[in-house]
């Protein structure tokens, strides 16, 4: 999460009367206390101006001391810690009083994310009653209505907040609710308007850039079996069929020059009465390439507890296996199947799996009506050796012409199925329905043929999911091959 902005400079105006405005009422009790006055001087009635004196003293004794600088607002977004979706989430907005005159009634209003359910709001140590205002007293600062969450409600946030600001004091309106959703959301534009001098003086709407509250998805629970099609690397987690420095025992064999000590088998040594040293398999690290498709989205998102669109799936499933393979060492790079073609380097370690949360956020779906295969996968871009994890929900030809590539280029891809399972007909009149179980049959051939092409096709479904298919990716790989003279 990100931690406060700067606070706005009130005005570039003169301090004299920058920004402030009369009210109606000011009107109203000038021209009163004016109109009185007048009667009485050309009526020559002396109950008319003692009538006019109070309206005259009141307005003057109020506007005695009147403000010359605006308010300050800024906001500030919680913690540095990490927020994952479902986690609580704070902000604060901020009025501050850079002046020596006490704000009497300070109008605050703030736009929040519809990701962002805030379920708490209110000035800090303020009687959450005192909060409400009349509906009229909303600064320039409207509420959001697009992107609205599927049974969305009304935020605790999206009302306007009332209270007083002393001379030289700040005071926090502040949030809190739950994260429902991945991504990058903002809290604000904030705005506040301030009313002062008895309330014949009122400020114009004081508005603050939004900032942004990093939400990184939730990953389940992920676990895959050891079975890598080929390991790359010098170093790693991943038996290989080489003989070298490892832990997996490969046989014994006579003491040869150049052995380390450590590795004699001490009791074959006796029964043999010669020395003998236990063979092991090194290991090796690899490199996976997790492919996101994203030329096409599908669902509607319900948050975190709710359903699941194709780039939710997408964007959980990338996390849960690049936290997965990472933390056993191998090598994770990313790759966008789009117009962006967004690449995220292959690296290991912690450091990597913070790179690739941040990455993810800016996932979106982007449709293009050129083919993004060559932009993609360049001259060297991709290394013969990797494990393509393909991320698609094969709503486009072109995706399962892409698949059809990689597989006749050589290399070890996995497609995973990322179309929401509940996905659900339309509802207009007609040929929709049958239209639409058409479209199935048409996409369950298209699954069929790509694995008569050698391309697994399997549903993402948590921990498990790639388990059998990864055994027999890599006892293809391991397969003797058969060759032409």
């Amino acid at each position: 999460m990100t931690g406060p902005t700067a606070p706005v400079s009130p005005s570039t105006e003169p301090e004299s009367t920058a920004g402030w405005a009369p009210t109606p009422a000011l009107g109203r009790a000038v021209l009163l206390a004016g109109l009185l006055l007048v009667a009485g001087v050309l009526l020559g009635r002396v109950d008319l101006v003692v009538l006019a004196a109070p309206f005259a003293l009141g307005t003057a004794y109020a506007l005695r001391r009147r403000p010359t600088t605006l308010p300050q607002v800024w906001i500030t977004a919680g913690d540095d810690a990490p927020l994952v979706e479902g986690g609580e989430v704070s902000a604060a907005v901020s009025v501050g009083n850079p002046d020596a005159v006490d704000y009497d009634l300070v109008v605050v209003r703030s736009r929040v994310s519809p990701w962002l359910r805030i379920t708490r709001a209110g000035f800090a140590g303020a009687d959450p009653a005192a909060d409400a205002a009349p509906a009229d007293a909303t600064p320039a600062a409207g509420t959001p209505t697009a992107g609205t969450p599927a049974g969305s409600r009304r935020s605790a946030a999206d009302r306007p907040f009332v209270t007083s600001v002393p001379a030289a004091e700040v005071v926090d309106l502040e949030l809190a609710g739950r994260a429902l959703r991945w991504g990058r959301h903002p809290v604000g534009p904030a705005g506040a308007r301030v009313a002062t001098a008895g309330g014949l003086l009122v400020s114009r709407a004081v508005l603050t850039e939004p900032v942004g509250v990093r939400v990184y998805p939730r990953t389940e629970p992920f676990e895959a079996v050891e079975a890598m099609p080929r390991a790359a690397g010098l170093v790693g987690a991943h038996h290989s069929r080489r003989p070298g420095e490892g832990g997996e025992l490969a046989g014994v064999r006579i003491f040869a020059p150049g052995d380390r000590l450590r590795r004699v088998d001490w009791r074959v040594s006796l029964r043999a009465r010669q020395l003998h040293v236990a063979a092991t398999l090194s290991d090796r690290d690899a490199e996976v390439v997790v492919l996101l498709d994203v030329l096409a989205e599908a669902g509607r998102s319900g948050g975190v507890n709710g359903s699941a669109s194709v780039l939710d799936t997408t964007v959980r499933a990338t996390a849960a296996i690049a936290e997965h393979y990472l933390h056993r060492g191998d090598r994770v790079s990313l790759v966008e199947y789009g117009p962006g073609a967004r690449r995220l380097r292959a690296a290991a370690g912690r450091r990597q799996y913070l790179t690739v949360l941040e990455w993810l956020l800016d996932v979106r779906a982007d449709a293009s009506q050129h083919e993004p295969y060559d932009q993609v996968f360049g001259p060297q871009q991709l290394s013969s050796d990797a494990l393509v994890v393909v991320l698609t929900p094969l709503l486009d030809e072109r995706s399962a012409q892409m698949l059809a590539r990689l597989a006749r280029s050589g290399r070890f891809v996995v497609a995973v199925d990322t179309l929401p399972a509940n996905l659900t007909p339309p509802k207009d009149r007609g040929w929709a329905e049958v239209a639409y179980r058409l479209w199935r049959l048409d996409r369950e051939t298209m699954i069929g043929q790509l694995r008569e092409h050698g391309v697994p096709v399997v549903r993402w479904a948590g921990a498990g999911s790639l388990d059998q298919v990864l055994r027999d990716v890599a006892r293809l790989a391991t397969a003797p091959r058969v060759g032409s003279r």
